[in-house]
């Protein structure tokens, strides 16, 4: 098969765990052998087939590095898990526009280099999909990245709460270009939203009625730096919160679901911790409430399901599927154009990678 050609906007943590996983896992052959990966082949495509070709950042220690270097660098803090060999992607000035945040102005300092011309770039580098990782927050970019990937002809995937495939009049300019777009904000692995959502559900499924639950996550990277300006951190709070109630069948206000990130602990480095409560009435109007906690290593959670993003992606271009991957978005993406259960949306994205139809 051939290569799947991927820029990545951001080399952030999620970057790094992307690019260590591709090398660490590039010659497996057992799906038992690759643990958080929920398909060793996608129509063909195997997650080594992904080839890095182009990647933007604006941090000084970033740019004008190549991309194997560039994932370590500071603010960087996951874990490091493959050595990567030098990749000879040189890390590209993209503009700053609002990624950067009040409490992040200290430690991210800005590379003084001219802003590249992306478009120019993702055309020389014959890039097919664009993977943004932009930190939290950031509207702005976003928009404007998303408008390079449809002028470059590039797929685009959204990796973070800034509604792109969410809007009706994004996914229609996908449409028309004949490019995949996958969003909004990535699930993890198995992380904080994705239990919830399938606690919520059992709940309901068993006919107990939800009055009140929370979800409240810490961690030490950046992105929990970031969203201490609470105002990046809207888009955010949505997606998560909108992801759990919709599992429910009935509407529950802000007041009674609150889920989102609460407090930034820098000694937890890219390590995640979630407490999430569900409180409930059953039988003879007698409560039930369920507590649990979870703990992550944040960036190499989702990892895996941006490999399986990229993947469908790539099946969308060769099948020459334009717009928004329902299936596919539904299952990877806590903010898709629609909600489904977690047991439809895996139906509906094995049907996607089979070529069938979906339900």
């Amino acid at each position: 098969m051939a290569k799947m050609r991927v820029a990545l906007i951001g080399v952030g943590n999620c970057a790094s765990s992307l690019v260590q996983g591709v090398e660490f896992y590039r010659k497996a052959t057992d799906d038992r052998a690759v643990p958080g990966i929920m398909h060793l082949d996608v129509g063909g495509y195997h997650m080594g087939d992904i080839e890095f070709v182009a990647a933007f950042d604006i941090a000084k220690g970033k740019v004008g590095r190549d991309l194997a270097e560039a994932i370590s660098a500071p603010p960087n803090n996951t874990e490091r898990f493959a050595a990567v060999p030098p990749t000879g992607v040189e890390v590209r000035r993209g503009p700053t526009h609002d990624g950067i945040g009040r409490y992040l102005r200290d430690t991210v300092i800005e590379s003084p280099q001219p802003v590249d011309d992306v478009v120019g770039t993702l055309r020389a580098t014959g890039t097919e999909i664009v993977v943004s990782y932009l930190p939290v927050g950031s509207e702005a970019a976003s928009q404007w990245y998303a408008e390079q990937a449809l002028r470059a002809g590039c797929g685009f995937i959204n990796c973070i709460p800034v509604f792109i495939a969410k809007d009706a009049r994004w996914r229609e300019r996908f449409y028309q270009r004949g490019v995949p777009l996958i969003g909004d904000d990535i699930k993890s692995q198995v992380g904080a939203t994705i239990v919830h959502r399938v606690l919520a559900n059992l709940f309901r499924e068993r006919g107990v009625r939800v009055d009140h639950t929370y979800q409240l996550n810490f961690g030490g990277n950046a992105d929990f730096q970031n969203m201490l300006e609470r105002e990046r951190l809207q888009s955010k709070k949505r997606s998560k919160t909108d992801s759990v109630v919709s599992q429910l069948g009935e509407e529950l206000s802000d007041d009674d679901a609150h889920v989102g990130p609460s407090d930034y602990v820098p000694w937890l480095t890219d390590r995640k911790l979630c407490y999430i409560r569900i409180e409930g009435m059953t039988f003879g109007n007698l409560p039930l409430n369920c507590e649990l906690k979870l703990e992550v290593w944040d960036s190499p959670n989702s990892a895996g399901v941006v490999i399986d993003a990229v993947r469908c992606a790539k099946l969308a271009l060769d099948r020459r599927i334009g717009g928004a991957l329902l299936g596919p978005a539904s299952y990877f993406m806590k903010s898709p154009p629609e909600q489904f259960t977690d047991y439809e949306a895996r139906l509906r994205t094995e049907a996607f990678i089979h070529g069938d139809a979906e339900l």
